[in-house]
């Protein structure tokens, strides 16, 4: 329903528990707001790998009977948005094969910008692909390695690929982790007691009770086993670019991303804003759940009260039945409800994380009058999303993106609002607490910091299916 970017996936993996299923199974819940589509778990025993997955939610992917038959004191998971191939179970992930280095099973944040002329390459040479994702690319490449040993035929194959990648590759004795050069996407590393955990974000590690300990360094291929940690260093030298959309929406409040806390950086994306875009209003209202930081923030340093006036239906699913009477915003108000006392008569700014195509903005714009506000300030935490992401999230053609076809003026006239204004860029990389430096701005610059194969027009509309004007707009 929330007119956002979708969630990307989320990894868990951990080393020397006797209950790694569990583990693992618990650590997805904390992950689920990463991918909602699919869930999947393999684990091992020291001989065997086995594996498990589902189209779902975490809970309904798994039940007592299905983590009995994953024993093994070493497990990963994964939670699937697809942004890389159909929503399908031939898509979940973990992906498990054997072949002659063994077992194999692996899962994966990113995108590979590469994927399409490797996967060309390989059907060319005999490969037979059995699912639409990306990821697979790198098991035809790690199957096809002449190195003697496990570790080198997965270094080998994964610095062949190019892009976004958080990978957790998993044998029969042994849990290996990977960070691509520039550290796109989050990748922690933490203990359990006498176990190690690696994880998308801290949050996980909480709900279990594991310490964090570091993050898995961009470029680093880290394998964990029964000798203990090594850390192998194979790509060359790359700037970084991490993904400044894990800080305005992505990872939970709770977590730390690349070393900072994200609820403190959120709340600090509202403080700026509030500095930055200043509006004389009665209250401040986030747009729940992701606006709720940067609100407080808002609120804090604007000296206006924030108070929750949209409250929403945690316990909506995820499709709902629409009655055959038109209902006017129905998919909107089903999720959620204006506090009529809190906005009657009120002028309200209400604050939220991004603004894409602006569909639902508007909606709840128009309930926010109908609830009886006299004025409706939209302030948005982040800069105007101009361009679409190929470095693993799944975004709008850039000819949906309101903020890349319309002025300023005309989003506000869409949204029947009194006023809409955005972070700057340098707010946002303020409020982050460090400069452009270190950080992929793409969505927001069109800028991008891996350059794509071949011809890169060729590529973004095949990726996306880009019309004409979004690839030359």
């Amino acid at each position: 329903m929330l007119d956002t970017f979708k969630d990307e996936c989320g990894v868990f993996g951990i080393f020397g528990h006797p209950e790694s299923a569990n583990m693992t199974y618990l650590g997805l819940y904390a992950l689920q707001h990463r991918g909602q589509e699919s869930a999947g778990i393999a684990a091992a025993d020291g001989s065997q790998v086995r594996m498990s997955k589902s189209m779902g939610y975490v809970d309904d992917a798994f039940d007592n009977d299905a983590l009995k038959d994953l024993p093994g004191h070493l497990a990963i998971g994964h939670v699937r948005y697809s942004t890389a191939g159909e929503s399908r179970l031939t898509n979940a992930q973990p992906f498990l094969i054997d072949c002659a280095h063994g077992q194999i099973s692996i899962c994966h944040n990113g995108n590979l910008v590469n994927a399409d002329a490797l996967r060309s390459d390989l059907v060319r040479q005999g490969s037979i692909f059995q699912s639409g994702s990306d990821t697979e690319v790198v098991l035809h490449l790690y199957a096809r390695s002449q190195a003697r040993s496990i570790e080198d035929a997965i270094v080998e194959s994964v610095t062949q690929v190019q892009g976004a990648f958080s990978f957790l590759m998993l044998s029969a004795d042994r849990l290996i982790a990977v960070r691509d050069p520039h550290g796109f996407r989050p990748l922690a590393l933490g203990r359990l007691n006498d176990a190690y955990v690696v994880c998308s974000e801290t949050c996980a590690m909480d709900l279990i009770g594991a310490t964090y300990v570091r993050d898995i360094e961009p470029g680093e291929v880290l394998i964990i086993s029964a000798s203990g940690l090594r850390s192998i260093k194979p790509f060359g030298s790359a700037p970084l670019a991490h993904c400044v959309f894990e800080h305005v929406y992505f990872a939970r409040p709770d977590s730390y991303v690349f070393g900072k806390s994200v609820n403190e950086v959120r709340t600090n994306l509202g403080r700026v804003l509030a500095r930055e875009q200043r509006v004389d209003a009665d209250v401040v209202v986030p747009i729940p759940d992701s606006g709720v930081c940067a609100a407080m923030g808002f609120a804090e340093a604007a000296g206006i009260p924030l108070r929750m006036g949209l409250i929403r239906n945690h316990y909506v699913g995820r499709t709902f039945i629409q009655p055959q009477s038109a209902i006017r915003h129905f998919g909107v108000k089903v999720k959620l409800n204006p506090v009529r006392s809190i906005l009657e008569g009120k002028r309200v700014i209400l604050v939220d994380d991004s603004l894409v195509r602006g569909t639902t903005s508007r909606k709840i714009v128009r309930m926010v009058r109908a609830a009886g506000a006299t004025e409706v300030h939209v302030r948005i935490s982040c800069p105007p999303t101009i361009s679409p992401c190929f470095y693993g999230v799944d975004t709008p053609r850039r000819s949906e993106l309101i903020a890349a076809t319309h002025t300023l003026d005309e989003i506000c006239a869409y949204l029947n609002a009194d006023s809409v204004q955005y972070l700057s860029l340098d707010g946002l990389m303020s409020a982050v607490g460090t400069g452009s430096a270190g950080y992929c701005t793409s969505c927001y610059t069109g800028q991008y910091p891996v350059a794509f194969p071949r011809d890169e027009k060729s590529y973004l509309q095949l990726a996306l299916k880009l019309d004409k004007e979004a690839v030359t707009g």
